[in-house]
């Protein structure tokens, strides 16, 4: 391992198009955490980045001397060292029932979005991941209409997690019946409206829904 360069602010090491980045970047934005976001090409990252992170991988969130490469691990830790505006609930049933709902979204959503996204699999396989993803949001559509945000009053580390993946339903060719999802759409509305989402976009997410 090389010799890490001690920072002196926070620093947040992204992949301009990966939905993983952009949720740990919507937790920076919603706190205003003054943060150095430094795009970084997944094919050809820095040197600085191995030394950081024993997984080599992005994202990677740098805050003086601790360094994290888990996407939800960095989340939590910016709700905890920041925690005004709290994302996550106080109590801790409700954190559990949180970080279940997260993991559901990872599991049900997520997977077949990296599938889509990252093109590796056979054709069929990534039509088969896209048509079951569209499946499922029209199947889960009508729990937003329930709650303003993700089966909750207020914004949460959830909706961090759902909303970069609904931002990219264009760029993955996933277009969905509108008479049939309307609280759905509404909700997207309600996310992509808000400033901390607006700052949350890197460049190339700005292009995918110009």
């Amino acid at each position: 391992m090389g010799v890490v360069t001690k920072r002196s602010s926070m620093t947040f090491f992204s992949d301009a198009q990966s939905h993983y980045s952009h949720r740990v970047r919507i937790v920076l934005a919603e706190k205003g955490v003054a943060v150095e976001v430094i795009d970084v090409d997944p094919d050809n990252k820095p040197e600085e980045i191995a030394d950081l992170n024993p997984y080599n991988t992005l994202p990677t969130l740098v805050d003086r001397e601790l360094a994290l490469y888990e996407p939800n691990i960095m989340m939590e830790y910016l709700d905890e060292r920041f925690p005004h505006p709290p994302l996550l609930p106080v109590y801790p049933v409700a954190r559990a029932q949180s970080r279940l709902l997260i993991h559901r979204i990872q599991k049900d959503w997520c997977s077949l979005a990296d599938v889509v996204l990252e093109g590796k699999e056979s054709a069929s396989k990534i039509e088969a991941a896209r048509k079951e993803l569209r499946e499922s949001l029209i199947a889960a559509a009508p729990i937003f209409a329930e709650k303003p945000y993700f089966m909750n009053e207020e914004f949460t580390i959830v909706d961090c997690c759902v909303a970069p993946v609904l931002w990219r339903l264009k760029v993955m060719g996933i277009e969905l019946p509108e008479k049939q999802v309307k609280p759905l759409l509404k909700y997207m509305e309600r996310l992509f409206s808000r400033e901390s989402f607006k700052a949350s976009l890197s460049e190339l997410e700005q292009e995918m829904n110009s």
